[in-house]
């Protein structure tokens, strides 16, 4: 076994990886196309993060364990006790989402998809461009979904705001880094810790991708087949 390889342990799967920067870069195109008013590839995108969003829903019941919401969704008492240790510069460094974390995994998924959501029944002030859904409500009920979807948005930059100093706190403090990893796939291994394995099902991520693409293609039709 390479040395390399010997020295890390293998913490996330490469659909775990690819959902993460596929989200980070649609969400950054979306907010382009909006302020283009192309609307056009703005709802193409929010079909792409709606898609993004029910895999990894799906994976996180059919995925490894790191991506598995029993694993990193935790009790109130264990996110205390791991806040309490926020401080300390020593640790070990976690084999996935660590309590905290791993609700705001959890938050950050809640927020985009109800920024989805809205966007789906939205209408604008003219009545030209809406959602695929906006069918299925009056028009003031749209312009209500409008709005939410825009001020949902707002809420989503904070919460990137805040993973983004996250990051940077356990850099610079902790001296873990959390980008590599969601690169790479693994994470330094501490001397004398056990290397994990992570094992994964190439068959359930296809079909989690097939489920994923036929959900946001019936949305995207308003669910006129």
């Amino acid at each position: 076994m390479p040395r390399s390889a010997a020295s890390t342990t293998r913490i996330w799967d490469p659909t775990v990886r690819l959902f993460h920067w596929l989200l980070v870069a649609l969400i950054a195109f979306s907010w382009w196309s909006g302020e283009q008013h192309d609307m056009e590839r703005h709802r193409l995108s929010g079909y792409a993060i709606l898609a993004l969003l029910v895999f990894r829903v799906f994976w996180g019941f059919a995925g490894p364990r790191t991506a598995r919401f029993t694993t990193f969704v935790r009790g109130p008492g264990a996110v205390i006790a791991y806040i309490r240790g926020l401080g300390r510069r020593t640790g070990q460094a976690a084999n996935g989402h660590n309590p905290l974390g791993g609700w705001s995994v959890v938050a950050m998924l809640a927020v985009i998809g109800l920024m989805v959501l809205a966007g789906l029944f939205a209408v604008d002030v003219d009545g030209f461009e809406s959602g695929p859904l906006a069918d299925y409500v009056s028009f003031d009920q749209g312009r209500t979904a409008a709005e939410l979807h825009e001020t949902v948005f707002n809420g989503i930059l904070a919460l990137v705001a805040l993973h983004v100093a996250a990051v940077a706190f356990y850099l610079v403090w902790k001296r873990q880094n959390l980008v590599r990893p969601m690169i790479t796939g693994s994470r330094k291994r501490a001397d004398g810790e056990t290397p994990s394995e992570l094992r994964w099902s190439p068959v359930l991520a296809v079909v989690g991708i097939v489920i994923a693409v036929a959900v946001a293609w019936a949305v995207s039709t308003g669910f006129r087949f």
